[in-house]
């Protein structure tokens, strides 16, 4: 055991941990940790798909909402990639998902407090001194707070569970898998947000050389467009955040419901990539072997020796209906589940009705025992902070929050009015 205790250490590095390392970076007075149990950085490696983008501008990168000048902005990265003209001369706003990888695994690569390879197994809780013991295998460290940052983790809907197959995987996986899919004779993606699009496109792209049936099902009402106007973006602000939590929590939940198309549609760019491609295969009466099906859920799955039964129901007609294919893709979304790591500390958390983490305004958990010491969370707080909990865009402002409450101070200010609209009515 290490004689050093950490002022913070962070489990998990992904863009909002390491964004919060690199703003860590220059403050001396914090002692801070990150561990990662992959041996390098990697955003969703399955979708580094060629020709997708990441759904936010690139000022969303991992310091530049707090600190324009940090040497650590996608501009210092692109300078230092001797690209600052190539990105100039590209003028485009939205950047390809391998570049922001890239950008990050450069910012990943100067922290000296960012450990890779090193997989947290439990934490405890020292009485004595204050204290958390953060363990792996052949390591514990102390510290004073914790930031929990391990992301969510693919969601397998219950039909599929029980069905174990190499066949069947999530979109997470889909680059992994995308050789075993030109195997293929019929391809389901099951789904209807933008990874299912990107998916559903590159399969399209492919079709013609490998002569698979694509079908593109989802219990969606249809296949619909992500919200992108001006106005429906300043749901992503900390002004929303402010009036979000202030709500009761049985009025968030329920708005929650009504938001969908605000963080889960599809791009407009790629629905109109999809079209496109359908309408020039259909040329000349030769439609391509394609099926798009909206307002059908997946009830039953099973067997077969050719590949697999699917009985779904259609939510309209309240119809049964049979399909057969060899590949599925389940681009079902994300979760966010509990980590095993924290059964040590499970009573130490306060937790809601719904066993959720009870989260505070800056982003620290609420806790059973009157202590100094603080747990926060980075994007586990949609149902107490709203829809900007994952978004890229609001990753900057968490992190400041979360310094400037370890701090006692302003390291990083953070603006009063952000957004044109009013969110509520003053009292």
């Amino acid at each position: 055991m290490s004689n050093c205790v950490y002022d913070i250490i962070g489990i998990g590095l992904g863009p909002f941990n390491l964004g919060l390392a690199a703003l860590l970076e220059p403050i001396t007075e914090i002692k801070s940790l990150f561990l990662e149990q992959k041996p390098k950085f990697q955003w969703h490696p399955g979708l580094l798909i060629e020709g997708a983008t990441i759904q936010v501008p690139f000022l969303a990168d991992l310091v530049t909402m707090a600190e324009p000048s940090s040497k650590f902005s996608f501009l210092s990265y692109l300078k230092a990639k001797s690209r600052l003209y190539h990105f100039y001369f590209w003028e485009e706003f939205h950047i390809p998902r391998r570049e922001y990888n890239d950008y990050c695994q450069w910012v990943a690569n100067q922290l000296p407090n960012c450990y890779f390879g090193q997989q947290v197994t439990k934490i405890s809780w020292d009485a004595e001194n204050k204290e958390f013991l953060v363990s792996g295998n052949n390591f514990t460290y102390r510290c004073r707070n914790l930031v929990l940052g391990v992301g969510s983790v693919p969601y397998i809907p219950p039909c599929f569970r029980n069905v174990a197959s190499e066949n069947i995987f999530h979109s997470a996986e889909f680059l992994h898998q995308k050789a075993n899919c030109h195997q293929a004779k019929s391809i389901t993606v099951i789904g209807s947000g933008q990874s299912a699009a990107e998916v559903f496109y590159e399969l399209l792209q492919a079709q013609e050389n490998y002569g698979y049936r694509l079908e593109w099902h989802t219990r969606s009402s249809g296949f619909f467009p992500m919200e992108y106007s001006k106005l429906g973006l300043e749901h992503f602000s900390p002004d929303y955040i402010h009036y979000f939590y202030h709500l009761q929590p049985e009025q968030r939940d329920e708005l929650l419901t009504r938001q969908g198309l605000l963080y889960k549609g599809i791009s407009f760019h790629t629905i109109a990539k999809i079209y496109d491609l359908l309408y020039e295969r259909s040329v000349a009466d030769n439609y391509p072997n394609v099926r798009l099906l909206s307002g059908v859920e997946v009830k039953e799955v099973e067997h077969t020796d050719n590949g697999y039964r699917l009985t779904y129901r259609h939510s309209h007609q309240n119809q049964p209906f049979i399909h057969e294919c060899d590949r599925i893709i389940l681009a079902t979304g994300y979760h966010h589940a509990i980590p095993n790591f924290i059964a040590d500390i499970r009573d130490l958390i306060q937790w809601d009705e719904k066993g959720r983490y009870q989260v505070n305004f800056d982003y620290h958990l609420s806790l059973t025992q009157d202590i100094p010491n603080r747990i926060f969370v980075q994007n586990a707080e949609l149902h107490t902070h709203g829809i900007g909990a994952p978004d890229l865009g609001l990753g900057c402002y968490r992190n400041s929050v979360i310094i400037n409450s370890l701090t006692g101070r302003d390291v990083y200010p953070t603006q009063q009015r952000n957004v044109f609209q009013q969110f509520g009515v003053v009292s």
